[in-house]
């Protein structure tokens, strides 16, 4: 991907990359390892507040978790450009799993990991096309409703 070119995409989305995500615990952000790059789980924070807390199914409505997910994504890719220098060394996102907190009745986790796939996808074209698992648990770090890991092609 052409730097220059997601700035583009981002702008005509009317969106800006958030500040470098700084890790909470004993993790480091990225980890670059054999062409892959790995990007820690992200919970969607705005302003330095979680944004959307709490579960879906609950008090955390299907398009409040689809703007978490985006907001985690966006994150995801400011990681990736931190550790990167820049988007050039981007080939593809490969892999996306979205964890979203629940109720056990919820079933619309797939609906809700759409805001960080089409998010990828308005940003890097085909090359934000992924693999993905979104999965439902209980609870999430910081009471965020989502959370979005990626794993990265990166030359």
């Amino acid at each position: 991907m052409n730097d220059d070119e997601v700035f583009r995409r981002l702008e005509q989305l009317g969106l800006q990359l958030p500040a470098p995500p700084a890790a909470v615990a004993a993790y480091v952000p990225v980890r670059l390892a054999g062409g892959l790059a790995f990007v820690a789980g992200q919970v969607p924070i705005v302003e330095g507040q979680v944004l959307h807390p709490g579960r879906l199914g609950h008090d955390v409505s299907v398009d409040q978790g689809m703007e978490a997910a985006r907001q985690a994504a966006l994150q995801a890719l400011s990681a990736l450009r931190a550790e990167l220098g820049a988007f050039d060394r981007l080939e593809r996102i490969v892999q996306v799993t979205v964890f979203v907190c629940s109720t056990p009745e919820f079933t619309d986790q797939p609906r809700v990991a759409n805001g960080a796939s089409e998010l990828f996808a308005a940003v890097l074209g085909s090359a934000g096309e992924h693999a993905r698992a979104a999965v439902g648990v209980s609870s999430l770090p910081l009471g965020a409703s989502v959370e979005v890991a990626v794993t990265a092609a990166v030359a």
